[in-house]
């Protein structure tokens, strides 16, 4: 099918939009942690199924080691260490900014490439880092007048709490590095199953890599809780019906579409391509902020949502 990644990057942005927003919702119910830690089991059991039917694997063993050990640090990175700084930055500055912050990821993602996999950087590219820092800097900065100071002095102050946007900042770095990880993981990997070697698959199952990402995700949780003594508050949690389904629906989308679907999209489209692409939730988030949650947006806002996603597009033309 003609333009099968830009469609699978596209659906990325929507899913990840409504996970965001469920999330965000479940999160202030029940606490950042517990939702990242459920929505992944949910969204496993999701995977699962979806691989048994359509692979034939309830779980991803033709994948070989190398492949196992990659996308165990991808995880790791992405849902343990990435996803713990958004969430939490959910509750502290809300879905909307969060997201929007997250418009960092691609030049994260292209910068971390070129220090670790030696990818170059054209001038394009650092003028469109340049913009879309812009676009963030638009939303989360103000100038104020300060007490005792000359008139025409300013000094920038944040709109929003610091805490919160370094969070956000945490995800997208996460997110950035989780995704060079998965792409690396997917590539040229020995399949194994049933004790015999299949031979060199270009490119593995993005479901399957799903699977073990979140299988990591979920690991890494879970020694969090552990050490953290987390465990009863969590088993409270599931008692609150209402997060546990606005949990399930974000990690319908989340878990389970949203990240299988992006991994689909790199292996279809250019990696430039599918995140440009992915990175217009900002944009898409604004609308449902301000019907559900009745937030009120400025038009400084909404410019820089459009500038910080316009920056990612001039990043990777």
């Amino acid at each position: 099918m003609k333009h099968s990644g830009e469609l699978a990057a596209l659906l990325t942005a929507v899913f990840w939009t409504i996970t965001a927003l469920a999330f965000e919702a479940a999160s202030k119910k029940i606490g950042s942690m517990i939702v990242n830690l459920l929505r992944l089991i949910v969204g496993f059991v999701f995977l699962s199924i979806f691989a048994w039917i359509y692979r034939g694997y309830l779980l991803p063993i033709d994948a070989s080691g190398r492949t196992w050990l990659i996308l165990i640090l991808s995880g790791l990175v992405g849902f343990t260490f990435g996803d713990l700084c958004l969430f939490q930055s959910f509750v502290v500055i809300g879905a909307r900014i969060s997201m929007l912050l997250m418009a960092l990821a691609p030049p994260m993602a292209a910068l971390i490439s070129w220090i670790i996999l030696g990818e170059e950087m054209t001038g394009t590219a650092w003028l469109g880092m340049f913009v879309t820092i812009t676009g963030i800097a638009l939303v989360v900065l103000r100038r104020e007048k300060i007490p005792k100071i000359p008139e025409g002095r300013r000094k920038f102050r944040f709109n929003y709490p610091i805490w919160g946007i370094l969070l956000g900042l945490g995800g997208a770095f996460g997110q950035s590095l989780g995704l060079v990880l998965s792409k690396l993981g997917m590539r040229d990997s020995i399949t194994v199953a049933s004790g015999r070697i299949h031979g060199i698959a270009q490119s593995y199952s993005p479901f399957a890599s799903a699977q073990i990402r979140v299988i990591a995700g979920i690991t890494g949780f879970a020694i969090l809780f552990t050490i953290m003594g987390k465990w009863k508050s969590t088993y409270q949690a599931i008692s609150n019906h209402k997060a546990v389904l606005q949990l399930s629906l974000g990690a319908f989308f989340g878990p389970f579409l949203g990240v299988s679907f992006s991994l689909l999209a790199v292996q279809l489209t250019n990696t430039g391509i599918a995140a440009t692409i992915m990175a217009i939730v900002p944009v898409l988030i604004i609308p449902p902020s301000i019907l559900l949650f009745k937030e009120k947006v400025t038009f400084k806002e909404v410019l820089g949502a459009i500038i910080a996603v316009g920056g990612v597009a001039l990043f990777f033309l």
